[in-house]
C-alpha cells in the first residue's frame, strides 16, 4: 500500500509559457527606464536641443526675421565679443552686481536663520514672513524699489538727505544703480536661503550644542565652531545657486530702467550679459552674436562650478590630510 502511495506523485504545475518568461524579465528591466522616460524626453525637447541648437547658431550669422539663411562664421562672433567693449560692461556689471547682491544676501540670510533656529515667540510666523518676498512676481517688486529709489520723490533719498547725504541719482550713476539693483535681488532671495540654512541648521545634532554649552562656549562660538562648519556644504550649494542666478540676472535691470532696461542705462551702467544678450537677439535681430553671449555665459557658469569643486576637494584634502 505503501508503495502504491509513493508511486502517486503530487501533480507537477504546468510550466510558464517561454513567451510569458521572456515578457515578465523584459518588463522587470525596462519598467524603471519607461518611468523615467518623460522626463528624459522633456529635457531633450527642452533643455538639449535648444542647447545644441544655440551652440550651432553661435557660429553663423543669422538674422531674427531669416533665421532659415545662416552664414558661416566660425568663432567669429565669439571673437567680435572679445573686442567689443559692451560685451566687456555687461560682464564686469554681472560680476559687480553679483557680488554686492549675494554676499549681504547669504550673511543675512545666515544670521537669520541662526536666530529662527532658537525658541522664540512666533517663530512660525517669522519663518513663513520671511518667505513672502520670494514668493512676491518680480515685476511688482521691482516696480515698488524704483518708486523707493526715485531720484526726485523717492523714500530712499529723502532718508539720505535727513542724515544729511548728498542727493543720489540711482539710475544715471554706475554703482548707485547697481546697488539699487542689488537691494531688489537681495529683499527677493534672502528669505529663501534662509529657509535653507534653517533646515541644514536643525539637521545638526543638538549634543554638540549642549556639550559646548557646557564647556562654557557662548552662542556666538557654538555658531562659529558648530553651526557654520556642520551645514558648510549647504553653505557652498547656496553659493552655486546665487552665483547662477547673478549670471542669469534679467528681469531686475530690464524693469528697473523702465525705458532703457535693455541697453542698461545710457552708458550701459547697469546692463548685465542676460540683458545684451537680449539686446542683440531682438532690437538688433543678431541671433548669432546672441548665442555666442549665451553660450559664453554657459562656460563662465561652468567655471565657477570648476572653480567652487577644486576647492571644495582642497578643503577635504586639506582636512583629512590634517
Amino acid at each position: 500500500m505503501a508503495t502504491n502511495v509513493s508511486a502517486e506523485a503530487s501533480p507537477v504545475a504546468p510550466a510558464r509559457p517561454a513567451w510569458r518568461s521572456r515578457l515578465y524579465r523584459f518588463d522587470l528591466k525596462a519598467s524603471p527606464y519607461a518611468f523615467i522616460a518623460p522626463f528624459f524626453l522633456c529635457f531633450a525637447a527642452f533643455g538639449l536641443f535648444p542647447l545644441i541648437w544655440t551652440g550651432w547658431l553661435s557660429l553663423h550669422y543669422v538674422d531674427l526675421l531669416k533665421p532659415d539663411v545662416m552664414e558661416w562664421k566660425g568663432l567669429g562672433n565669439y571673437t567680435r565679443l572679445w573686442s567689443n567693449d559692451q560685451f566687456w560692461t555687461a560682464l564686469r556689471n554681472t560680476f559687480t552686481i553679483g557680488v554686492i547682491s549675494t554676499v549681504p544676501q547669504l550673511l543675512m540670510a545666515l544670521g537669520l536663520a541662526h536666530l529662527l533656529n532658537y525658541r522664540m515667540r512666533a517663530r512660525g510666523f517669522f519663518r513663513v514672513a520671511i518667505l513672502a518676498p520670494y514668493a512676491t512676481s518680480i515685476a511688482a517688486a521691482t516696480l515698488v524699489f524704483v518708486q523707493l529709489f526715485n531720484p526726485d520723490y523717492g523714500f530712499i533719498n529723502w532718508a539720505l538727505d535727513a542724515v544729511g547725504i548728498h542727493h543720489t541719482n540711482w539710475y544715471a550713476d554706475t554703482w548707485p544703480s547697481q546697488i539699487a539693483i542689488s537691494a531688489i535681488v537681495t529683499w527677493r532671495w534672502t528669505g529663501y536661503n534662509a529657509l535653507i540654512y534653517l533646515a541644514a541648521m536643525q539637521a545638526v545634532p543638538k549634543d554638540l550644542y549642549e556639550a559646548a554649552s557646557l564647556d562654557g562656549a557662548n552662542r556666538w562660538q557654538q555658531f562659529t565652531r558648530i553651526t557654520v562648519p556642520s551645514i558648510r556644504p549647504t553653505i557652498l550649494f547656496t553659493i552655486i545657486v546665487s552665483s547662477i542666478g547673478a549670471t542669469q540676472l534679467f528681469g531686475e535691470p530690464l524693469l528697473f530702467g523702465g525705458g532703457v532696461g535693455v541697453s542698461g542705462g545710457s552708458a550701459h551702467q547697469f546692463q548685465t550679459l542676460s540683458l545684451y544678450m537680449y539686446e542683440l537677439g531682438w532690437p538688433s535681430r543678431q541671433l548669432g552674436r546672441a548665442s555666442a553671449v549665451a553660450w559664453t555665459m554657459l562656460l563662465l557658469l561652468l567655471l565657477v562650478g570648476l572653480v567652487q569643486f577644486l576647492i571644495t576637494r582642497y578643503r577635504k584634502r586639506h582636512e583629512l590630510g590634517g
